[in-house]
């Protein structure tokens, strides 16, 4: 075929595939055979093969890429992918209604109500109309790169009809019938089964392979949408721009004038959540008017303006068959209760959580017991307590040990706490834990060490310290499976490369408790050096913003232990860096160094990432709280209570211009 006719008849083939793909997968409405799709997606793969030049991105036959990817590179978001506060009763939702209604007096309020799905938070970017990159919400702020797999999404379009930039946001799921069929499919083959859709999710959109996901059919709703930087002007009207861009929204959506009417849709959704093709856990409610919701603005860590109104959680009646105890990254030694296997919400429960040793006793669980189970929030399962009117009398009491499940180290309860803990730092479970903890992305950033090498190299000895990391050889990693002297010596560069990480990422790596990324952070600037923190006093970390007296009681407690101590030393042996670089000439001065920032309202041309990073670059700090102490407060549209408190404080005020002067000028 000439290649001017080719042209024609691959344009015309796409335009079909596009039209049928869209009545399938969007309408419900096929048109043609399976195998007369199949037919059309053949002769254009041919056409495409016979002429190269003529294939592009959009193509629908670009959905699978070829080869495997080596990983996924870690994205920042453009702005935050907050999660939502939970409420889970209608008394609560009623007293969220009360806070907006105190903080907008006067003014009438529509919500959107929408299904809340199950399934793995995603933002897509679009530029002149074509799919370019798809990311993970991952820990909010940054998330996988995985635009390779969610291409593979019959339901997202690859190019839509607008042009500049467009952001949208949604939730990637499985459909419980798929879900069904892969672990059946996996039972056949001996594999361990996913646990629920959501799980699965999240497992197949992280497959390295995309021809993999492709296979397993996952499949999107989209809910929030952005362009050129803009939001649209209310959520009702976003979720329509949405379909009309041809992406899928989720048909289960209602736009309420009053509580009342999100109530009804709440119990309406809890009604019919069993007959749905995908799980739900609850609704979303969303102030429907931008404007209101720029107002209302949002904490660090939800939206003021959004909840997520759970359903009644599900209950179930089972044996409790023993008691287990697991031993995580810090040595807290958690009880799990080990069920004999119960269908529970579409999910087939064995475990569930006890959470401490007094927890058991308050609620006189005993080994043998039946008990009642349930999900609370539909996510993590739990022991409501035991049918006590069904015992026999062969029922045993737990008797919480003194020593470690795992290491036989003496454990070690804090007053006042609930929680019993290894101090051992060379128990094998506390140190499997502590090394991808350590290895992670915001602590040394060692990429490739993930779960399946860290057992590897604790199965094999070579690895009984956090600083031996630092000491193992080619020779010895190049023998484990699946490694080889490439990847090896990969692993080998990435562990060289952490010695010179900034040293907020090192204590962070630490894992000392209530020390979370930004403590880490703030205690990097103020003491600047590792040796210096670890000497500190009580009295010199309660001089520390955000440090409290049990976070100082921790961190002291922690550099007391002679193990840490001694893995401290090993440490700044193998060569880390234990203090901030010294700046050269050419590095510039620290301008901000010891100045302090609160972000308040919508930027316009930054996100708050961006405004953090900027300040953060240049030696300052970004908190979240107003206070004395505080340099400045950046006021963004819509700004929140941190005006009137900053103004009542004599807090200097910067608007998103001068800000952006300020920094510019430093």
């Amino acid at each position: 075929m000439a290649k001017v006719e080719a042209e024609g008849r691959i344009r015309k083939l796409r335009d079909e595939i596009r039209h049928h793909e869209r009545k399938y997968y969007l309408d419900n409405d096929p048109q043609i055979s399976d195998a007369e799709f199949d037919g059309l997606m053949k002769e254009l793969e041919r056409l495409e093969a016979e002429h190269p030049d003529l294939r592009t991105p959009d193509s629908p036959t670009q959905r699978v890429g070829g080869a495997p990817v080596e990983g996924f590179p870690t994205v920042l978001h453009r702005s935050p992918m907050l999660s939502m506060d939970n409420v889970y009763s209608v008394e609560e939702f009623g007293e969220f209604v009360d806070r907006l209604r105190k903080l907008l007096p006067g003014r009438e309020i529509a919500f959107v109500a929408e299904l809340k799905i199950d399934g793995l938070g995603i933002s897509v970017l679009y530029r002149g109309g074509l799919l370019v990159r798809a990311v993970t919400r991952g820990d909010g702020l940054r998330g996988d790169d995985v635009t390779s797999n969610v291409r593979t999404i019959r339901t997202l379009p690859l190019r839509i009809g607008r042009t500049g930039e467009v952001e949208v946001r949604g939730e990637v799921f499985l459909p419980i019938r798929t879900f069904e069929n892969i672990n059946a499919e996996r039972e056949r083959r001996g594999e361990a089964l996913f646990a629920n859709p959501r799980n699965a999710a999240a497992g197949t959109i992280r497959l390295l392979d995309p021809r993999e996901v492709a296979r397993r059919r996952l499949d999107a709703f989209l809910y929030s949408l952005a362009v050129d930087g803009g939001e649209i002007e209310g959520q009702w009207a976003s979720l329509a721009a949405l379909a009309g861009l041809g992406f899928k929204t989720n048909p289960h959506s209602r736009l309420c004038r009053s509580a009342d009417e999100v109530i009804a849709f709440w119990r309406d959704g809890a009604a019919r959540r069993d007959a749905l093709d995908y799980d739900v856990d609850g609704i979303v409610v969303k102030v429907d008017d931008l404007g209101q919701r720029r107002e209302l603005g949002a904490t660090s860590k939800f939206p003021r303006w959004a909840v997520s109104f759970k359903f009644p959680a599900r209950q179930a009646t089972t044996r409790l068959r023993d008691i287990l105890l697991q031993v995580g990254r810090t040595g807290a030694v958690t009880p799990v209760a080990d069920l004999e296997p119960v269908k529970l919400a579409g999910t087939t429960i064995s475990r569930a959580t006890l959470h401490n040793e007094d927890e058991i006793r308050r609620k006189d669980i005993r080994v043998g017991d039946v008990v009642l189970v349930e999900r609370s929030g539909d996510v993590i399962p739990k022991i409501v307590g035991p049918m006590k009117e069904r015992r026999t009398g062969t029922e045993k009491p737990f008797v919480f040990p003194d020593h470690c499940p795992v290491c036989r180290s003496r454990l070690h309860r804090p007053e006042g706490e609930a929680i019993s803990r290894c101090a051992n730092p060379s128990c094998p479970a506390k140190l499997r834990e502590a090394l991808l903890h350590f290895a992670g992305r915001r602590a040394m950033d060692i990429g490739g060490l993930g779960e399946a090498l860290v057992d590897q190299l604790l199965a094999a000895g070579l690895v009984g310290s956090l600083a031996d990391l630092y000491a193992l050889r080619l020779e010895d990693l190049a023998a484990l499976e699946r490694m080889g002297p490439k990847s090896a010596q990969n692993l080998l560069d990435e562990i060289a490369a952490s010695k010179t990480r900034d040293i907020s990422g090192f204590i962070f790596g630490l894992g000392l408790r209530h020390v979370g990324e930004r403590l880490a952070r703030t205690l990097a600037d103020h003491f600047g050096d590792v040796e210096a923190l670890s000497a500190a006093s009580a009295e010199d970390l309660l001089a520390v913003e955000d440090v409290g007296p049990v976070v100082a009681e921790s961190i002291v407690f922690f550099f007391a232990q002679p193990e840490n101590r001694a893995l401290l030393r090993a440490l700044r042996e193998a060569g880390l860096a234990f203090r901030r670089k010294a700046e050269s000439p050419e590095d510039g001065a620290r301008p901000l160094a010891g100045k302090t920032f609160v972000l308040t309202g919508a930027l316009e041309r930054l996100t708050r990432d961006e405004a953090r990073s900027a300040v953060e670059s240049l030696g300052g700090a970004v908190t979240d709280a107003v206070s004395g102490q505080t340099s400045y407060l950046v006021v963004g549209a819509g700004p929140g209570s941190k005006l009137a408190k900053a103004r009542k404080l004599g807090v200097p005020l910067l608007s998103e211009a001068e800000f952006r002067k300020l920094i510019g000028r430093a």
